[in-house]
């Protein structure tokens, strides 16, 4: 019998449960987040490629009234729970919006590709022009919006006008979900535009987060956990939970159960301790988890060619900037030492600052330690104690890039 396909690159939850691909099942989230998390603005920050665009995607498919999401859910996890899909499945109005594009050589270049994104978002929402429900004033700026022509004030309430308009149409509240919030910032800070785009993205998420009544609640994605007082000043509902946190730890990458299961499935289990030894290591909260992305590609690679050896994935989709530059400090004897000790496979314990600005990461070796920490260069061993944790390299992945 043919197997599922495997899902590189797929990050469409519809797209991925609708053709044939294998999925682990992460729709225990839904069920987390509606029984567990009361606030309204939660942020969650994972290293990149594990997972935060399918998940977000995954939420989408649930939340969205436009959608008729049952199939999508059969069999899974969440299904089993009839009492949150009849309250919550298909019920609420959703914006579904992603930052992860968001660049350009200098700000005025970065803004009207966001402007193309938010036009695209609206010529999504067009059926909105039809209610006689929404205020005229409301309807001209969604035009303009949607042709692109709107002023950068206009844009910058572009959210909170677009989940106003939604909740006289539908009667409810929307549900924001916001993917790669902090894209803009990283690729701002490497083209020197940085104060620009903290303005405006302060101004964007303020509009639509902010004592926003139209607001049911939102979730929000990125790698990096960003000071308050950059974008989120005054944002009292805003819960962050951080590779560190225990809420959500096993959604966001691959079990060890999870892999086992899939090598099996793909008669791949004579693979599993390389997989381990190159992909594992990862802690997030209590769980121990592999890189999803790893894993994915050496299966795809190992069912062309058995006889194929780990190789680095996860660090192939990036410059590696951050351990470039702590490389670069490693002229300083304790320091080298301490990296020396890394790729033996020994613990060294740091104090980690995880709420940086942009601005403040590359500042100081102690801001640094943070950034490796934060983006999944180095992990944690056991619980923190307070803000010092016991950091390792997680696997041997990382390893050969440092």
């Amino acid at each position: 019998m043919a197997k599922l396909n495997i899902p590189v690159g797929v990050s469409d939850f519809a797209e991925l449960r609708s053709n044939g691909y294998y999925y682990v099942d992460k729709s225990g989230l839904i069920r987390e987040m509606l029984t567990s998390s009361a606030a309204k603005v939660t942020l969650i920050t994972r290293p990149r490629r594990f997972g935060k665009t399918l998940g977000m995607s995954m939420l989408e498919n649930f939340f969205n009234i436009r959608k008729n999401s049952e199939k999508l859910f059969e069999n899974l996890e969440i299904s089993g729970n009839r009492e949150l899909c009849d309250q919550w499945m298909n019920q609420w109005p959703v914006i579904f919006f992603s930052l992860k594009d968001i660049d350009g050589l200098d700000f005025q270049s970065a803004y009207d590709r966001l402007v193309v994104q938010l036009s695209n978002l609206c010529k999504m929402h067009v059926y909105l022009l039809q209610s006689e429900a929404i205020d005229p004033d409301d309807k001209k700026v969604f035009l303009e919006l949607k042709a692109g022509t709107a002023s950068e004030a206009q844009v910058g309430f572009s959210l909170n006008t677009l989940m106003r308009m939604m909740e006289s149409y539908y009667r409810k509240p929307v549900i924001l979900l916001l993917d790669e919030y902090d894209v803009p910032l990283a690729k701002a800070l490497e083209r020197e535009y940085y104060d620009q785009m903290v303005i405006f993205i302060r101004n964007l998420f303020e509009y639509a987060l902010k004592t926003n009544d139209s607001l049911k609640f939102a979730v929000l994605t990125g790698c990096m956990r960003i000071s308050k007082e950059s974008i989120f000043t005054g944002l009292n509902n805003l819960k962050v939970l951080s590779i560190a946190d225990v809420q959500f730890d096993e959604y966001f990458g691959f079990t060890d159960e999870e892999v086992r299961e899939m090598l099996e499935y793909y008669e791949l289990s004579d693979h599993y301790e390389d997989i381990r030894e190159w992909y594992d290591g990862y802690q997030f909260g209590k769980a121990e988890v592999y890189c999803p992305w790893d894993v994915i590609n050496y299966v795809d690679t190992l069912r062309a060619d058995p006889l194929a050896e780990p190789k680095n994935y996860w660090s192939n989709t990036s410059s590696n900037e951050a351990v470039k530059r702590f490389i670069r400090e490693s002229d300083k004897v304790t320091l080298r030492r301490e990296i020396e000790r890394l790729v033996a496979g020994e613990v060294i314990e740091k104090e980690i600052h995880q709420e940086l600005t942009y601005k403040e990461m590359y500042d100081s070796i102690d801001n640094l330690w943070s950034v490796l920490f934060t983006t999944g260069y180095l992990t944690q061993r056991g619980r923190a104690a307070g803000d010092t944790f016991q950091l390792v390299i997680p696997n041997m992945e990382i390893r050969k890039i440092f």
